[in-house]
């Protein structure tokens, strides 16, 4: 994934970008096209894929590709399928040879073209070698995918938005920056919850009501007279609320129907039941 090939890219686009990012590699790249780009180390590039749990029926979108080696890897080893966005004309013909060769033609492809205006809703995972400010920009589109979608990024982070798991490799070369070593971010697209739900079979009248950070949510369980304070994590469509005194409560979000899947203590008798989003203030 080529950080400083990307620059180039927006480097047409922006011109205040590029002279935030031209001070960032100041010590390692200058304007000029003949400065090669920065690959990811094939550790980096298999721990990438591996973090992510890629796996057949996995389609992998790698933003920035290069050389193609992220795509072609997650189609050889895990027989996932694939596309490539590049801006360079050449890496994407050179990024197709590879491909050719690897026996990996019919799985993937390489797209010329501005990752900004890329398609990421067929992704399942999105592999990325970014600077922090273009995550950032990238950061609206990500949260908008289907919930489940792993994001992994080497190296640079998503601002506010904390990474479920990072890993920490050993690149004794690497290039750029002081450290010889690479940081493996991954994510899930949580689904989105922040709102009233209202009981639709037996708990009539109850009501769920969530606020929501990212993959971080609270709020309550409200039933009758009795209220119970929720916390917990989002992964995916799944909410867990960690085990208390209450027990572990699991909930599965489906568009806009919450179902209680796991219930513990007084609360067992809620498992099954459905909540219904709803847009008002209170539920009937």
């Amino acid at each position: 994934m080529p950080v400083i090939h990307f620059f180039r890219q927006t480097l047409r686009s922006s011109s205040l970008a590029a002279a935030a990012l031209a001070a960032s590699f100041a010590a390692h790249a200058q304007f000029a096209d003949e400065v090669p780009f920065i690959t990811s180390p094939d550790n980096v590039t298999l721990e990438m894929l591996s973090i992510a749990g890629v796996k057949r029926g996995d389609h992998v979108i790698d933003l920035g590709s290069g050389d193609g080696r992220i795509v072609i890897l997650a189609a050889k080893r895990f027989e996932a399928t694939g596309v490539g966005v590049e801006i360079d004309p050449a890496l994407v013909e050179k990024s197709k040879a590879s491909a050719r060769a690897a026996g990996v033609a019919d799985k993937v492809d390489f797209l010329v073209q501005d990752l900004f205006k890329t398609d990421l809703a067929p992704a399942t995972v999105i592999t990325m070698y970014l600077l922090p400010e273009f995550n950032l920009q990238l950061r609206p589109s990500i949260l908008a995918l289907k919930p489940g979608t792993r994001i992994v990024s080497h190296d640079w982070d998503m601002g506010d938005w904390a990474p479920d798991r990072t890993t920490v490799l050993p690149v004794p070369d690497k290039v750029v920056g002081r450290e010889r070593s690479s940081k493996i971010h991954v994510w899930t697209v949580p689904a989105q919850v922040e709102g009233l739900w209202c009981a639709t079979g037996l708990l009539r009248g109850a009501s769920i009501r969530l606020t929501q950070k990212y993959q971080n949510f609270s709020g309550t369980l409200a039933w009758r007279d009795r209220t119970r304070e929720l916390a917990g994590t989002i992964n995916g469509t799944e909410m867990r609320t960690p085990a208390g005194r209450h027990g572990e409560l699991v909930l599965q979000a489906s568009g806009d129907v919450l179902a209680i899947v796991s219930a513990k203590g007084n609360l067992a008798p809620a498992q099954g039941e459905m909540f219904k989003r709803t847009p008002g203030t209170a539920c009937r």
